[in-house]
């Protein structure tokens, strides 16, 4: 997020006429008082070029309208010209490159009437015009990659397939010739029947049968039939929700443990809720913690290694560390990361506007590692509660910061809105210098993680792709400064808040190092997470992604789609099922037994049961259990904003053992259910 940015938030009114045509006013007042009274030369030989016509250049109407207000901006021009006498900011002893300008093509003015970017409008008037005209230069290349046809990545992906090869993501399971049957043996001379009996992969029920039954010859055999199995078991859309959780606040995240003994999620009401999940079928909340001092929303809660800490933030520079011992009721300790390093002057602490977007653990749980607005990464000791590190490596706010190696605490990864990937070596931090670097996103990281291993990670932007990312091509710092790659990157006009994100922005960056590219999915609205596949219930065959357009993606390596979850299609019948139950109840508890139609009325009121379960939803992060073929979604509407819900969905083999479906199993936030004695 940039500067101006911070999660979710609503921003200006832009349907307000009165306010539009007063900055219009205040704008034109501004270039009268200035005695500027024509444009930067740059725009007056490239006027297609300025900030917003990269936009619109498909729209044939909007051509020709432009076409004619160059002819009338020609004539205008020409007859101040006339009136003036020419130019005369040298005469009033004006330097045009030393003041900024606020300046308004017709297009400009009729984009503003019409209320789309108008936030975009404020955010760049006022500003430097040599950074203008920097940007203007950065604009014009985007338009020329815009005009690649090839520009977007190639599915399946060759790299992606290699890497599948490989075994590093998973087992490859290769196509085996299964044993004659006797009807084979029968029919010896049927080459036709022999034929069909060749080499492919057993089916998931046949691999269980051959486990149970020992038909495996050798251990390696054993481990690849357990390989298989694990990467079968995909969790899908082909069935409704195992459960579902409700809450009266959106849903920013949900996590499962490494051991997958319990579940935590974060509420933007600053409420952190602690599940037990030693049984995948029956959870249990066992501990709520609340943010004694929140600002805004919640942003980011990590779980430390040994489970015994859990630390979560808010917009603002402390870190809350509440134990998840349930016996443990006392308040969250506050952990002050905008506090001053040591021998750094009180005056230079950071401002009331401090905020931390991401925090995460370090492998041995002795330290903290936090992205904030303030353009750095800061390392904190929890022990002697002392900032260790500040580094300032980026141009804009870091949404996201993780650490390369469970093992190792030294490896840094750090994502940016300038839309790179730092990688931080602490060992040689003394000059400030980042180790490498990640380039390939057109636009901000919204989330990074580690496989863990020290080598791959995986990233979301704002560009709607995901893409993985190999240590060993990370680009030099010295190639970094050389390229310049932030000179594409770093000046952008889409606000993934208040915007569809339009692929024509979309481009292919010159210096991309990326290894995979992964697109379908949308990166809007909020920061949207992605994540690895865990090695022991999928084999770490998968990476995914959750989405503003409501679903759960899961990709193979090679960038083909390997599943996907519709969390509202899902989860409709339970909610329904649970809105239903709350209105019966409500009318039984009313005495509106003779007034049905009141009752439904009423209930309607207090339930809004058409936006809730039938609106736009966005699932903002996703969490695959470790040792169970299970994901759970978080996610809250898109549009209220005033409700959220954490949803179970395993892998579907086959129904539940009874012929009355699936149990509508729908909670509040305490696992009370809001569906007893409704069957599904």
């Amino acid at each position: 997020m940039s500067a101006s940015q911070t999660p979710d938030d609503p921003g200006p009114d832009l349907g307000n006429r009165e306010g539009v045509l007063e900055f219009l006013q205040q704008a034109f007042r501004y270039q009268a008082e200035e005695g500027i009274h024509r444009r930067f030369q740059e725009i007056d030989e490239h006027p297609d070029d300025h900030l917003y016509a990269h936009e619109y250049d498909d729209d044939e109407d909007d051509d020709d309208y432009q076409d004619d207000d160059d002819a009338s901006i020609e004539q205008e021009e020409d007859d101040e010209e006339e009136d003036d006498g020419g130019d005369n900011s040298e005469e009033d002893g004006i330097d045009i490159q030393d003041h900024p300008v606020a300046f308004f093509t017709h297009r400009e003015v009729n984009i503003i009437l019409q209320g789309e970017t108008l936030h975009n409008l404020f955010l760049t008037l006022g500003q430097e015009d040599d950074e203008r005209l920097r940007s203007l230069n950065h604009v014009r290349r985007r338009r020329q990659q815009l005009r690649d046809p090839n520009r977007f990545p190639k599915v399946p992906s060759e790299q992606g397939r290699k890497l599948m090869d490989s075994g590093i993501f998973g087992t490859t399971m290769r196509s085996q010739s299964i044993y004659p049957t006797i009807s084979d043996d029968l029919a010896t001379d049927c080459l036709y029947m022999r034929a069909e009996t060749g080499a492919r992969r057993r089916p998931v029920p046949l691999r269980l049968l051959d486990r149970e039954l020992g038909s495996a010859c050798t251990q390696a055999e054993r481990g690849l039939s357990r390989n298989g199995i694990a990467q079968s078991l995909v969790p899908g859309s082909n069935a409704d929700a195992d459960l579902v959780m409700e809450y009266p606040a959106p849903v920013y995240l949900g996590q499962f443990s490494d051991d997958g003994n319990f579940f935590y999620n974060a509420t933007k009401d600053f409420r952190v809720r602690m599940y037990d999940t030693s049984n995948i079928n029956d959870w249990k909340r066992y501990k709520t913690v609340v943010h004694p001092a929140g600002r805004w929303t919640m942003t980011d809660a990590a779980l430390s290694p040994d489970n015994k800490w859990l630390a979560f933030t808010s917009m603002m520079s402390q870190v809350c560390l509440a134990p998840t011992d349930p016996n443990d009721e006392g308040e969250p300790y506050l952990l002050d990361l905008g506090a001053p390093m040591p021998n750094v002057p009180e005056a230079e602490r950071y401002s009331q506007d401090f905020a931390i977007f991401s925090v995460r653990f370090s492998g041995d749980g002795r330290e903290l590692v936090a992205g904030n607005n303030d353009c750095s990464i800061i390392v904190y000791d929890i022990e002697s509660r002392t900032v260790l590190h500040n580094i300032e490596g980026h141009r804009y706010d870091v949404n996201a910061v993780c650490f390369g190696d469970k093992q190792s605490p030294h490896l840094l990864y750090s994502g940016s809105d300038d839309a790179t990937i730092k990688v931080w070596d602490r060992r040689s931090l003394g000059d400030g210098r980042a180790a490498g670097a990640f380039v390939g996103h057109c636009e901000g990281i919204t989330y990074i993680d580690s496989k863990g291993d020290g080598r791959y990670i995986l990233s979301n932007g704002k560009d709607q792709t995901m893409r993985l990312w190999d240590l060993r091509m990370a680009m030099t710092m010295s190639d970094f400064d050389a390229k310049d790659p932030l000179q594409l990157t770093s000046y952008s006009l889409y606000d993934y808040r208040f915007q569809r994100y339009n692929d024509e922005l979309y481009f292919k960056h010159p210096n991309d190092n990326s290894v995979v590219t992964f697109r379908g999915h949308r990166v809007e609205r909020t920061l949207i997470r992605c994540h690895f596949s865990p090695p022991g219930s999928s084999d770490g065959r998968y990476v995914y992604s959750a989405s503003h357009s409501g679903k759960v993606y899961i990709w193979n390596l090679d960038a083909t789609l390997a599943g996907q979850i519709d969390v509202r299609k899902t989860t409709q019948p339970m909610l329904l099922a649970g809105i239903e139950a709350r209105r019966r109840q409500a009318t039984e508890a009313s005495g509106q037994t003779g007034n049905p139609r009141g009752a439904r009325y009423n209930s309607r009121r207090a339930y809004q049961p058409d936006p809730y379960t039938q609106g736009p939803l966005c699932v903002r992060d996703a969490s695959w259990h470790p040792t169970a073929p299970v994901i759970v979604a978080s996610s809250f509407g898109a549009e209220s904003m005033d409700t959220g819900m954490c949803s179970v969905h395993s892998c579907d083999l086959a129904m539940d053992g009874h012929d009355g479906g699936r149990e509508l199993r729908v909670y509040d936030q305490d696992m009370r259910s809001v569906v007893a004695g409704v069957s599904g």
